[in-house]
């Protein structure tokens, strides 16, 4: 009995130990839990002020920089991964602008702030913002002017003149953005750049900005990647904002523009002001070709150019060019036309040392080209603006010299085989070449194959070549001629005056010699052996050279 009041008097220490520290342990868990409570409360309390304020902040900045009116239709801080900040449905309306779509619109945009000190400071320095569907619609050119401009994102500025700019951003990065330019003009359809990606890198206040673009080129179609500096953004004359970058522009389909088609390449560099950016680059198109023909003809290019930003207006000093194996340089402007819509080409193009049969193949459908030859040209270059093809719209002046020319068709060639052959008094050889011809047998009757020479003076138009004077040589004849030739090779319409060495007598031998004898002196004038009508007429599959005694 003694032992176990004993016992019961004196527990043992272990279990009343135990007691304590899980009574301690409970009100620890009581504190940790009122604390996480208040610090809930206190960070709603927190957001709740926090986020109307900041987006007040969102909002004054955009209205400010882009002298808009600025919609926001969704702004939230949250504490579940730090302190992120997100929108949804922004939309700027310019003030002075009547617009039924906004300037500018943005899905969704995101960043974090590092405390919430940072998101009550004046200016708000954010380091990197996220936007994904950013939309921009330019109006018509007519109405571009009134696009409000960048007011200025210098903070010392911002301190200065309390200008509203309450958020600075180092670094903006853009997922999927469209930017639309309205045409103006009734059925014709705006253009659209789709950016697959924009990165733009703000180092500091007044200094450039750096940027990387992956986008669309709306016309001609193809991606374009270029990365480079911007700024700093010279609010009171934008055109003066220095830029300077390299790009790559690559799988551009010219089918879009209308008369040429081809897959193009280019990479280049550029630098300068916005409304002064000087260009160096290249281009490669393997299959360069004109919609009359649709020959693909290999076309190289380096160029200068001179470049305003502000109206895309350019001028190219020089152009450097190859079509297959044919030299082309060429200098000129691309610059808004006066009183219609569209921009007007004007160049001075040099076309040598070069082949003939390259500048055929591109620009006539007969095939194989009607001749070939080394030739050297210099002509105006005038393309107006408009819907029509370029081959229906272009106008060319010029002059220019076709060395050594040979021609594809036997029959053609064997004509001026014997036309050379009897200007030198060589009848019997003429008949002989004639004969062949007749028979069939082409390796006899190409037998002399007389080289020709060509000069003069051409204009273009209206996909007609008309060539006001034209000297044409063979040994034994000379030929002045004038005519017209369509680019389809269905008709070439030729006339001139033909004076051969030889008299009448000699070109045609045998008794019929004896027998012309006597009217030698009437065709001998100029000095000329023989003086006659001439003309070369027909059709690709039927030419025909002759006297022309009519004219």
């Amino acid at each position: 009995m003694k032992v176990n009041e004993q016992a019961q008097a004196n527990p043992r220490p272990g279990k009343s130990q135990h007691r304590t520290l899980h009574r301690v342990f409970l009100w620890l868990c009581s504190i940790a839990a009122i604390l996480v409570v208040g610090f809930l409360i206190a960070g709603d309390v927190l957001l709740h002020r926090a986020g109307p304020i900041l987006k007040e902040k969102v909002i004054e900045t955009l209205s400010t920089r882009f002298d808009s009116r600025v919609e926001l239709d969704g702004f939230h801080v949250s504490l579940i991964k730090g302190f992120e900040v997100y929108g949804t449905g922004l939309k700027l309306y310019p003030n002075h602008l009547d617009m039924t779509d906004p300037l500018i619109q943005v899905e969704r945009f995101s960043f974090h702030a590092y405390g919430w000190r940072q998101l009550i400071a004046t200016p708000i320095v954010i380091n990197r913002v996220q936007v994904s569907g950013l939309s921009i619609h330019m109006p018509p050119k007519s109405e571009r002017a009134n696009i409000p401009h960048l007011s200025s994102p210098d903070a010392s500025a911002v301190d200065k003149s309390h200008s509203g700019i309450k958020i600075l951003v180092n670094e903006i990065l853009v997922d999927q953005a469209d930017l639309v330019i309205e045409n103006g003009k009734p059925g014709k359809l705006p253009l659209d750049f789709v950016i697959h990606q924009l990165d733009l890198h703000t180092v500091g206040a007044g200094r450039p900005m750096k940027f990387h673009a992956i986008l669309v080129n709306a016309k001609p179609i193809g991606n374009i990647d270029s990365s480079g500096d911007f700024g700093p953004f010279d609010a009171q004359s934008p055109g003066d904002s220095p830029v300077d970058g390299q790009y790559s522009f690559s799988h551009a389909d010219l089918g879009p523009l209308k008369g040429i088609a081809g897959i193009l390449s280019s990479t280049g560099s550029y630098s300068g002001q916005l409304n002064r950016i000087d260009v160096n680059g290249e281009t490669t198109t393997p299959d360069f070709r004109l919609d009359t023909t649709n020959r693909p003809v290999p076309l190289n290019t380096k160029f200068h150019a001179i470049v305003d930003g502000t109206n895309g207006d350019t001028y190219l000093d020089p152009v450097d060019a190859y079509l297959a194996q044919t030299h082309i340089v060429a200098q000129g402007e691309v610059v808004r036309a006066i009183g219609v819509p569209g921009h007007r080409i004007h160049l001075e193009v040099t076309v040598g040392p070069g082949r003939i049969q390259d500048l055929l193949l591109l620009a006539v459908k007969t095939d194989p080209p009607l001749m070939t030859g080394q030739v050297q040209l210099h002509t105006s270059f005038d393309l107006p603006p408009g819907p029509a093809r370029v081959t229906s719209k272009l106008q060319l002046k010029g002059s220019f010299a076709v060395l050594n020319v040979h021609f594809s068709n036997d029959k053609f060639q064997g004509d001026v085989d014997q036309l050379s052959l009897r200007g030198q008094g060589k009848a019997g050889e003429a008949n002989r070449e004639r004969d062949a011809m007749k028979t069939g047998n082409t390796d006899a009757a190409t037998a002399a194959d007389v080289a020709s020479t060509m000069r003069g003076d051409f204009t273009f138009g209206g996909d007609k070549l008309t060539i006001p004077i034209v000297n044409y040589e063979v040994p034994g004849a000379h030929i002045a001629m004038s005519g017209d030739y369509s680019l389809d090779g269905e008709v070439f319409d030729f006339h001139g005056l033909a004076r051969l060495d030889a008299h009448v007598s000699q070109m045609v031998g045998g008794w019929k010699s004896i027998l012309l004898k006597p009217v030698d002196p009437f065709f001998a004038k100029n000095g000329a052996g023989t003086q006659v009508p001439i003309q070369v007429t027909g059709t690709r599959s039927d030419p025909k050279i002759g006297l022309d005694f009519k004219h």
